[in-house]
């Protein structure tokens, strides 16, 4: 099989975004409606922008934020580590910290509304990955957010029961989300490898319980002898697992991921 779809910078428009007294570089490209594809640790990697550009190049526009790593770094084992050492122990991610909110989904939800304000649609969605998975689904306590992604969600970790069955958001944020998913404000859908322990399905169940039909799960195998080739390990869906080849599990859940923010947020779905 081929590697993972990969990109550079080539042509994405940097400028700072500061909203919720924070600041951080975004990376804009496309036109259409608005995506916010927050990036998976270590940073916006080649992996990344692989997925960035196939969104823009499937008629959206979409936004990167930057709020770590070294935008078109290659993602390495020590790079990755110290990375996520900063993360530990800042306080814009409480990467550990159960019911909690986390400040930087403030800043995620101003990208968010200032995207919505400016592109076609009744509104935007977010993807999150790994490290930010939980960030997408805390963004939609923003009325601007309407597609939520929510892509092996890793935070917080999950060191003890508590932290495996915690939604990645306060209680607060929760009820705010369940509120309009059952108002039919918001819907998302969320992905997962079988054996990702980084990404327990105890939070998806925490997820499922309280959003019902708005909260759509996709699995995919990843057991010992599994169809996809999969590692136990594999965790990264929309990334560095996904292959361009005709019928692999992650190639089309990546196909959902499109057709879900087009239903969500085509201009005819105002």
């Amino acid at each position: 099989m081929t590697g993972a779809p990969k990109a550079d910078l080539t042509g994405w428009i940097r400028s700072p975004v500061t909203g919720a007294g924070i600041t951080y570089d975004c990376y804009e490209k496309g036109s259409g409606p608005g995506v916010v594809l927050i990036p998976e640790v270590p940073g916006i990697t080649p992996e990344v922008l692989g997925l960035a550009e196939h969104l823009v190049e499937q008629g959206f526009t979409v936004v990167v934020p930057s709020p770590f790593g070294e935008p078109g770094r290659a993602g390495t084992v020590g790079y990755t580590v110290r990375v996520i050492s900063r993360l530990c122990v800042s306080s814009e991610f409480r990467a550990f910290a159960a019911n909690a909110h986390r400040p930087i989904t403030d800043y995620l939800r101003a990208v968010a509304a200032e995207l919505a304000s400016r592109t076609p649609g009744p509104g935007v969605g977010v993807i999150g990955m790994c490290f930010t998975g939980g960030f997408a689904l805390a963004a939609a306590v923003d009325d601007a957010v309407l597609a939520s992604v929510v892509s092996q969600p890793a935070v917080p970790f999950p060191v003890s029961r508590a932290r495996q069955i915690d939604p990645g958001m306060s209680a607060e944020e929760f009820d705010r989300v369940a509120q309009r998913a059952d108002e039919g404000a918001v819907c998302a859908l969320g992905l997962r490898f079988s054996e990702d322990s980084n990404a327990p399905r105890a939070r998806f169940d925490t997820l499922k319980s309280r959003l019902g039909d708005a909260f759509e799960v996709i699995e995919l195998d990843s057991s010992p002898g599994n169809p996809g080739g999969f590692s136990q390990r594999a965790h990264s869906v929309l990334t560095s697992e996904l292959r361009e080849v005709d019928g692999h599990p992650a190639l089309v859940a990546r196909e959902r991921v499109v057709a879900f923010l087009r239903e969500r947020l085509s201009p005819s779905a105002a």
